[in-house]
């Protein structure tokens, strides 16, 4: 689905809420994820109760995408972000990732990290993905899943 449509239906599903939207805009950020930014007036009806409105909204905007994509790009992953809550949080477990791959290093052991999404468990695989020190992978069952930062050495 191209950026125009996205941006189109992202737009519709937040004036559906009633939630008075003042600007949206698509950005790529690397091949794999497209953000839409979208500041709106009242960001407390999707950013309240840690942001359950948004995660839902994202929810909902995946699915239309996949239904109205008649073939899905593998790995490809549409994010919404109101008013730069995404945007905090993505750089608060990347600071998480960060210092606890520098605890990793320095004891020269396995770190794991506390249980997370599914959405926060891949920033860590992502922005780890080009430590050649490092191996990261995911262990646990349901809510419990959580990163493990493996130490390998220098290659």
């Amino acid at each position: 689905m191209e950026k125009g449509k996205i941006q189109n239906l992202i737009k519709e599903l937040i004036e559906k809420t009633t939630v008075k939207l003042n600007e949206i805009s698509v950005v790529e950020n690397g091949p794999k994820n497209i953000w839409v930014s979208v500041e709106v007036g009242e960001p407390h009806f999707f950013i309240g109760r840690e942001g359950e409105g948004l995660h839902a909204l994202n929810h909902l905007a995946r699915r239309i995408i996949e239904n109205k994509t008649p073939s899905p790009i593998e790995g490809v992953s549409v994010l919404v972000d109101i008013n730069g809550f995404q945007k905090k949080r993505v750089e608060n477990i990347r600071a998480i990732a960060h210092m606890m791959s520098e605890r990793a290093r320095y004891f020269k052991s396995n770190i794991e990290v506390d249980p997370m999404s599914a959405f926060e468990r891949r920033v860590i695989h992502e922005f780890l993905s080009d430590a050649s020190d490092l191996k990261t992978e995911s262990i646990g069952v349901g809510r419990e899943r959580r990163v493990v930062i493996k130490y390998i050495g220098a290659i």
